[in-house]
């Protein structure tokens, strides 16, 4: 358990409404989006994530990262949505992929050459193809773990799964990507 006096400055830290969106709403939204693959989706979940988080700030006990607290959060968000009909609009007009331009983000912006930049892309867009032939929870886990750098413990208290379920989604979906891009690393 985390000391009160660092407890307390946890809490006054979520008090700040727009700091806290400031500071974590870029990759909250990025998991989500990649989760459930539609941006207004993805968009709606991420504001209702930043809400619960800020009406339910008082309840937070201090035992994990605020950014592992909102992940839970949105992994819970994003279960309800699959679990009910609520969203059902969202499902059926399921919105066009990520574009390139988007991935590019992903990848790194040094002196790297144009050629080097274009094969990264694409191999961006392959993996990209291939996370969405992935179970939801394969590529939950798989974005927690390489996009979100989260590590195996985290990504367990996120999700609310042991963390040999996480190792397990986490395996298959690495074992499917690689089979989808040729046996290659």
């Amino acid at each position: 358990m985390i000391p009160l006096s660092c407890r307390v400055s946890i809490i006054s830290e979520l008090d700040d409404i727009d700091a806290l969106v400031g500071l974590y709403r870029g990759r909250v939204l990025r998991y989500v989006m990649l989760s459930v693959g539609d941006q207004d989706l993805a968009e709606t979940i991420t504001q209702d994530c930043f809400l619960k988080a800020y009406n339910g700030r008082a309840s937070f006990r201090g035992d994990c990262a605020v950014s592992t607290w909102l992940f839970t959060i949105a992994n819970n968000l994003i279960r309800d949505h699959l679990r009910t009909k609520k969203f059902q609009f969202w499902r059926k007009a399921k919105a066009t992929a990520i574009d390139a331009t988007e991935m590019a983000s992903f990848l790194p912006n040094g002196e790297t050459s144009p050629e080097t930049r274009i094969l990264a892309s694409e191999r961006a867009e392959q993996v990209k193809v291939a996370m969405e032939k992935l179970s939801v929870n394969q590529r939950r886990m798989f974005i927690l773990r390489f996009l979100e750098e989260m590590d195996l413990a985290e990504i367990a208290q996120a999700t609310g799964m042991p963390v040999n379920t996480v190792k397990t989604h986490l395996h298959r979906a690495v074992t499917s990507i690689r089979k989808e891009l040729g046996g290659t690393r």
